[in-house]
């Protein structure tokens, strides 16, 4: 008997006697079917239509891009930033956008500060790794960013903006 078994990243074979081969099956199963499930609930991994759900009333989209649609000057800078940036993923991902990431200059012009505090600003979201920059210099948010704003800046946005 031949038993081939296929999960995820792991193609194994049992040959062998019926019996032989059920007790490998079984003991496959048994040591590494839970191994994976419980690595794939370590995978930060972002719920598209959740997100775009969650998103409603806080985020939209125009033929001119991301659009914040509660007042920023009732946010943050970081808040207002991590909003543009949550609108860069979202849009890019639901075929809106062309591109996920905003240079330093759009988002200085989207915020209406200085270059000094608009740098300082992505510093510190790109050191709490929740923004990566890029090789062209552009600024897109990490998947454990997407993650925490989701779950941080969106209720304080929501709060701010009632």
């Amino acid at each position: 008997m031949k038993v081939e078994i296929r999960y995820r990243d792991v193609d194994k074979i049992f040959v062998g006697t019926a019996e032989d081969v059920w007790a490998c099956v079984n003991r496959f199963f048994a040591e590494f079917v839970p191994t994976f499930e419980v690595a794939g609930k370590l995978v930060l991994a972002v719920d598209l239509q959740f997100l775009a759900k969650d998103s409603e009333g806080l985020l939209g989209f125009s033929k001119e891009g991301v659009n914040l649609l509660v007042d920023k000057g009732k946010l943050t800078d970081n808040e207002a930033l991590l909003m543009w940036l949550l609108g860069a993923y979202l849009g890019f991902r639901l075929g809106f956008l062309e591109s996920d990431a905003f240079s330093k200059d759009d988002l200085q012009t989207k915020l209406g500060k200085s270059g000094k505090i608009v740098s300082t600003r992505l510093g510190e979201l790109v050191k709490s790794g929740y923004v990566v920059k890029d090789g062209d210099d552009r600024f897109r948010l990490t998947t454990f960013g997407v993650m925490q704003v989701q779950k941080e800046t969106f209720p304080r946005v929501r709060a701010k903006s009632a």
